[in-house]
């Protein structure tokens, strides 16, 4: 077991990965002095999964249980899915003295957070990931919330879990595509922020993709203590924690464009990085070497870079929307070589040109 601390004076909690770590949960929320009924928020593919199991271990702890389901996919990371978790969170009797528990992926994890940190003016929320992107990156620093048509994330609150239970054995009935897209986030880290790391996934890919529990844990774990080094200095993304967004300015225009259906978020993001480092290159930060040594680890994990392509004036918007994007300007994370992260503003404009989109 690996226990981390995200040090935010009053809105501190821990990181808990463990394999089994299911079965504990209702004694860690015990234990941190949660009370009432624990809403447990899934989707009913993980709900069938690893409901049972989460559910008896809150019952015997004490809590009151209620299992609510909301869709698959982040097609439903919009206001409608979160007016009906209220509804059900109001059904099921949901107080100030309740707490909310995400089971499940990314699109879960945002979407009862959101919830939670909004009903009734915002009651405790446990995260539970159980996708390898939640697991390295959504489910760490509190960022929740839903899309707008226009753009990705653009609804939302910081709003920080009490714990973040991580049971990496959960991954074993992980589709494919999605174990592969969560491993866009894992190269993240690498090239943006830590050489070391970077080097271990080039060496270590195969047994990445076949899954093996020693390297599994290790890529977790070490993408945790990443995030969570950047978040304990930059909790509400004033400035640092924006490195965090490496390859994302790009590939959240692409997901909005496939209108969240075409592309899941990690295929986006591995997109936007292989962009995001022709850009660096433009800038002078970073080789042509180091761009093929990216786009090798990217196609070697099983993900795309073919450049979906959408109508100019289209992408210029989405990239527009962009969260980042202030009085025309974006904030755009370059790569400095590989393992250090530089910062730039550009018009979308200037983006489109310097990533090749547009000659």
């Amino acid at each position: 077991m690996s226990v981390l601390s995200v040090n935010l004076a009053d809105n501190s909690y821990d990181i808990v990965i463990e394999r089994g770590a299911l079965a504990s949960l209702g004694a860690r929320c015990r234990a941190l002095g949660l009370k009432g009924v624990a809403a447990v928020v899934s989707n009913p593919t993980v709900a069938a999964l690893y409901g049972t199991v989460v559910q008896e271990s809150l019952a015997v702890a004490g809590f009151t249980v209620a299992q609510i389901e909301i869709p698959d996919g982040e097609e439903f990371k919009n206001s409608s899915t979160l007016n009906q978790l209220y509804d059900d969170l109001l059904a099921a009797g949901v107080d100030r003295g309740s707490f909310v528990v995400a089971l499940g992926g990314g699109v879960v994890g945002d979407v009862a957070g959101y919830a939670a940190a909004t009903w009734m003016r915002g009651v405790p929320f446990v995260q539970v990931p159980t996708t390898l992107l939640a697991q390295v990156d959504s489910s760490v620093g509190g960022k929740t919330g839903i899309d707008h048509p226009k753009g990705k994330n653009l609804i939302g609150a910081f709003y920080q879990p009490r714990l973040v239970l991580i049971d990496v054995d959960t991954l074993a009935t992980l589709d494919q595509r999605q174990f592969r897209a969560g491993l866009a986030e894992v190269i993240k880290y690498g090239v943006a922020i830590d050489h070391t790391f970077f080097e271990f996934m080039e060496s270590n890919s195969a047994a990445i993709l076949a899954m093996e529990p020693d390297v599994l844990e290790e890529i977790v774990l070490r993408s945790c203590q990443l995030k969570a080094q950047v978040v304990e200095l930059d909790e509400k993304e004033s400035g640092l924690r924006a490195i965090l967004n490496y390859g994302h300015t790009l590939g959240h225009a692409f997901e909005a464009l496939s209108g969240y259906r075409g592309l899941v978020h990690g295929e986006a993001v591995a997109i936007g990085m292989v962009l995001a480092a022709r850009i660096s290159a433009a800038e002078g930060l970073c080789s042509q070497e180091d761009i093929a040594r990216i786009a090798a680890l990217i196609t070697r994990c099983g993900l795309p870079f073919e450049i979906p392509h959408y109508d100019r004036q289209q992408l210029l918007d989405a990239v527009a929307a962009d969260k980042k994007s202030k009085s025309g300007n974006i904030t755009f994370i370059c790569n400095k070589g590989i393992g250090m992260y530089a910062m730039s503003h550009h018009t979308s404009e200037e983006l489109l040109k310097l990533s090749g989109l547009e000659a």
